[in-house]
């Protein structure tokens, strides 16, 4: 402990606390927004093309991110958001992996509850969100726990998209701090790295039981 408020002390860890934070939580927010607006069509509707969009998609999991880590970089530098929250968060805003898995949930509900929303006049928009959503909960909190990891310990796109420490997220605050004053006493570096990634840890504990699956065709009844 004493480790850890020296290193609490004597760097910014606050704000880096904080940085990650945003970071984290937007990531979350918005990813599950994006993601199960693609997935649900992909998965309750029908259109020309379908299969084939879903497979494009799918397959764009094979890409690793070094290869479209210039593009986005161009994309960040043009729009202006270099140095910015909305620049960490732009390789998060939808994930192949994340529509793929919200896909498969989506098609696991009962068309039941979607026939009983229609008959009772309930839009396409309010069918996803009142019923479609609430149905696939487990699925939502496993994508929201997997974003929120990889936002939370990402290194290297912060790394290159921020050039100024106010924005600094936890993992960059920790090899500043490896290569700054205290590099030679990896006891301090440790406990920056166990102040990192408490916060994993304790919403992993507070959300472990949603992971659960649930029967969602226990709102079927007959």
């Amino acid at each position: 402990l004493e480790h850890i408020a020296t290193v609490w002390q004597s760097n910014d860890f606050s704000r880096y606390l904080f940085n990650s934070s945003v970071v984290a939580i937007m990531s979350v927010i918005i990813n599950l927004i994006f993601c199960a607006l693609a997935a649900y069509p992909l998965a309750r509707l029908e259109f020309k093309g379908k299969e084939t969009i879903f497979a494009i998609v799918v397959s764009t999991i094979m890409i690793p991110f070094q290869i479209v880590m210039i593009p986005l970089f161009i994309i960040a530098v043009q729009l202006g958001l270099v140095n910015t929250y909305l620049g960490v968060i732009l390789p998060n805003l939808a994930s192949a992996f994340g529509i793929f898995l919200l896909r498969q949930a989506f098609q696991s509900v009962p068309k039941e509850l979607e026939e009983a929303a229609r008959m009772d006049g309930c839009w396409e928009i309010g069918i996803w969100w009142s019923v479609m959503l609430p149905a696939i909960r487990p699925s939502l909190v496993t994508l929201a726990i997997f974003v929120f990891i990889g936002a939370w310990s990402d290194f290297l796109w912060p790394l290159i998209v921020l050039q100024d420490d106010t924005y600094y997220t936890l993992p960059l605050g920790v090899a500043k701090l490896a290569e700054g004053a205290f590099g030679l006493n990896w006891r301090l570096v440790a406990a920056g790295s166990v102040i990192s990634i408490a916060p994993v840890l304790i919403l992993f504990m507070f959300v472990q039981r949603y992971i659960v699956p649930t029967a969602t065709s226990s709102g079927v009844k007959g």
